[in-house]
């Protein structure tokens, strides 16, 4: 008999205990003692009892008596196996989910959430827990695994009756704590190296980063000057990595990566120079203390340099923490590209555009899609090459190129991309605006690709060369400022027709500025009176792709 059954059967053992039967009822009547429950012969003293019964009567009162005792026994087990059978099944939803690895020294619940305990009245409660709580002993084998499935008959619980569960605390999460890292970038570009070293502070996972400080350097000429010596070239480097040990600390240095992007300078260049030049640096990064990362150097593509400079200032200008996506467009006017970037407000920008004029990434959680392209040999330097006529021309040792955007008397040599131009004014012609205009005009037209959008209200910031010529001519001070196009058509005409008042500036100067006019107006669609941001810096940190292009280092904006 099992444990359930066993108070019902001990009270109906003591009951048929005390019951006493003669040989025969026939021969002597029952008689009922004054001790309620207690059946006995008659007594031998000569006192009568308290009731005696005859035979018969003691027959049909034995019969309804048991009758009665066999359903109040018969309901009272039912309902104490019933009550206990409804609390042992949903115990083993506790062992069946159990792992097999787990602890079998310590399987029940904790003190914390007790099993209930099922009592009876008039049965003893000191009996133990039933063996079906007992942890199974390390010899059983686990249980087949058809055996993990818990019936359907058992869901769902009673609501009245809520099963044991086991509580395991949650290991604690430590709290994220601000950290400091710093990050190293080259910009390796046509007319000098900079290195850009960045502060970082990381107050949160999963926001921005803050940008605590940057350290600025620059150095001419570019990388691209060394082609025929690359191992100069890695001097410049190793000059450079001095300053960013005097500024990070020595205990970042094996934390701190150290990269290096060229651009237009060495995309200039044919594979086998710029490769060479890019091994040298490698070699230089790898004596350094710093951490060099697999893809640390190598030549960025023009899409990568228009998205990052656009990240650049959008970062600086606080438009990336915006939720409105209101973002300002970027002009950069390098030594040997141009790149125009902005974030389109119609779709029709993006429909009418080439497939190759724009660019999709993600950043800090959103995606962009932009606008964005860069025209190679369409930087400063290498446009003042195409108007005189001498970019990619043979016999430079001895043609001199000539041109009315330069002073009559002017005559000198000029280097760019490790060659050398003879270049000189027209001392018996004609120069001025008009003149270099139509020169300037025969470089730009065709190539380049007017936005359907450009000519709306969209904020433009314009840097590196668009802010050093119009910083050298007046139009804005050392802190930068704002001005319109036609503000640059001005200034051009000015310095072409007084080019001996602005030649210790640059004999270039005139040409400068008609080829800024003439790219924002027949280049790009610029109306006359858009507002241009010229800027160096925004925040005290330079305007340039670096930027940008550090946090891609550490993110992976996956630029397509």
């Amino acid at each position: 008999m099992d444990a359930v059954g066993v108070a019902p059967c001990q009270a109906l053992t003591s009951l048929y205990s005390v019951i006493k039967w003669p040989d025969s009822l026939s021969e002597h009547p029952l008689c009922l003692s004054a001790s309620p429950l207690l059946l006995q012969h008659p007594p031998l003293s000569s006192e009568p009892p308290s009731l005696c019964l005859s035979p018969s009567r003691v027959l049909i009162s034995m019969a309804n008596l048991l009758l009665t005792l066999s359903l109040w026994l018969l309901a009272g087990s039912h309902f104490v196996k019933a009550t206990y059978y409804r609390h042992h099944r949903y115990i083993p939803h506790f062992y069946r989910y159990r792992e097999h690895t787990a602890n079998t020294d310590n399987l029940l619940p904790d003190g914390s959430n007790p099993v209930p305990e099922v009592t009876q009245s008039g049965a003893s409660t000191n009996h133990e827990i039933p063996e079906v709580f007992h942890p199974a002993p390390e010899s059983v084998h686990p249980m087949p695994e058809v055996f993990h499935h818990v019936p359907e008959v058992v869901h769902p619980a009673p609501e009245s009756y809520l099963p044991p569960q086991v509580h395991h605390p949650a290991a604690p999460v430590p709290p994220f704590s601000s950290r400091v890292f710093y990050g190293v970038m080259f910009d390796a570009g046509s007319t000098g190296t900079r290195i850009h070293i960045y502060k970082f502070i990381q107050k949160d996972p999963v926001e921005l980063p803050v940008l605590d400080s940057e350290m600025y350097h620059a150095i001419k000429p570019g990388l691209s000057e060394y082609k025929y010596n690359p191992e100069e070239g890695g001097n410049t480097i190793r000059q450079l990595l001095k300053i960013a040990k005097k500024t990070v600390p020595e205990e970042e240095w094996k934390r701190t990566p150290v990269v290096l992007r060229a651009t237009a300078g060495l995309r200039l260049l044919t594979e086998e120079q710029a490769e060479g030049i890019l091994k040298e640096v490698r070699e230089v990064f790898e004596e350094s203390p710093f951490y060099v990362p697999s893809n640390s150097v190598s030549i960025m593509n023009g899409i990568n340099e228009g998205v990052l400079a656009w990240v650049t200032v959008n970062f600086l200008t606080g438009h990336l923490y915006s939720n409105t996506r209101r973002t300002v467009g970027i002009l950069d006017l390098g030594g040997g590209s141009t790149q125009i970037t902005f974030l389109p407000k119609s779709k029709k920008t993006i429909e009418t555009a080439p497939s190759s004029y724009t660019a999709r990434f993600s950043l800090f959680n959103n995606t962009y899609e932009l606008y964005t392209h860069s025209y190679l040999k369409n930087g400063l330097i290498a446009a003042r090459l195409a108007t005189l006529g001498a970019l990619g021309a043979d016999g430079l040792d001895w043609k001199v190129f000539t041109s009315p955007c330069l002073p009559k008397k002017y005559r000198a040599e000029v280097t760019f991309g490790g060659n050398t131009y003879k270049v000189s004014g027209i001392p018996d012609g004609y120069a001025g605006y008009k003149l270099c205009y139509y020169e300037v005009q025969r470089v730009i037209k065709g190539i380049f690709h007017q936005p359907y959008e450009v000519k709306g209200t969209n904020v433009f910031y314009a840097f590196s060369h668009y802010f050093d010529r119009a910083n050298e001519t007046g139009l804005i001070s050392e802190r930068g400022g704002t001005v319109e196009v036609r503000d640059f058509k001005k200034k051009a005409k000015e310095v072409c027709n007084k080019m001996t008042k602005y030649r210790p500036i640059s004999p270039f100067l005139c040409m400068d500025m008609t080829y800024i006019t003439c790219l924002l107006k027949e280049g790009f669609g610029f109306k006359d009176s858009t507002v241009l941001h010229l800027a160096k810096k925004v925040n005290n940190v330079e305007t340039s792709w670096a930027l940008g292009a550090t946090f891609d280092f550490f993110r992976n904006f996956n630029i397509h």
